[in-house]
């Protein structure tokens, strides 16, 4: 999508606002054997009360109202029976749509006392995300989203998961341009134009490189496997640089 006008912006930072209060509630709701069904139910009717669609389960049919993976999952975990104990690092992926327009967010939250390395990796983590959004502008390459965020995971020892890339979005979920490389990349010529709506989603780990699909048809992994964080907001390209539209309020 590409914003022209102020009531797009608009749009999207309604449902922007809508998808980032739904991840942080559910984030804030985790309690100890908890399932992830239980915890994909409190975002399912915080959703619905704001009239916002699920977007995976509308888009794909995806077995849940939001994206919850645990530990050894890194992405597009189906909500189920497994329950939540205090250590696990714990994905919520979230995005919806409202009035004709999309926003999609996700975090990686500690859920209790982790290891220090953990501890490392999710504030990293978002710190590449931070990185990759300040690369984003009118004019700018689209490789230097990618490019930037390798170097700051080379310079700390980390790897990037480079298959799960950062895509357009806007009037839907998943648009032009597509697999928006959060890794090192020479071969993108694309560049950004103003109005561009993408999301901008690093997969950092401390030795995946990819991600592989497990046996429900959904679930990712990492190959090999390695703990992974994943941070993700939905921003709007502008000559000043980027809006964050996926930001809680």
């Amino acid at each position: 999508m590409t914003v022209e006008h102020q009531h797009e912006l608009d749009g999207l930072r309604a449902i922007g606002r809508i998808v980032a209060n739904t991840m942080q509630a559910m984030a804030s709701a985790m309690e100890p054997g908890m399932t992830t069904r239980e915890l994909d139910g409190i975002g399912r009717d915080l959703l619905a009360r704001e009239g916002a669609v699920p977007a995976p389960e509308a888009t794909y049919r995806f077995p849940g109202a939001t994206c919850i993976s645990v530990n050894e999952e890194i992405a597009h975990g189906i909500p189920g029976d497994r329950q939540i104990a205090p250590g696990d690092l714990v994905n919520i992926d979230v995005s919806a749509s409202k009035d004709g327009f999309y926003a999609d967010t996700g975090a990686s939250f500690r859920f209790g006392a982790v290891p220090p390395d953990l501890d490392r990796l999710c504030r990293d983590g978002r710190r590449a995300m931070q990185i990759g959004i300040a690369r984003v502008g009118t004019g700018r390459p689209l490789a230097g989203i990618g490019n930037a965020i390798g170097r700051f995971a080379r310079a700390r020892g980390y790897t990037l998961i480079r298959n799960l890339a950062s895509h357009g979005v806007g009037r839907s979920l998943h648009e032009w341009p597509e697999n928006i490389a959060t890794w090192p990349t020479r071969d993108d010529r694309r560049r950004i134009h103003r109005g561009l709506v993408l999301t901008v989603e690093p997969f950092l780990s401390t030795g995946g490189h990819r991600a592989k699909e497990g046996q429900d048809g959904w679930t990712l992994y990492s190959a090999p496997r390695a703990p992974v964080v994943q941070y993700e907001h939905t921003v709007v390209a502008t000559d000043r640089g980027a809006i964050v539209v996926t930001l809680p309020g």
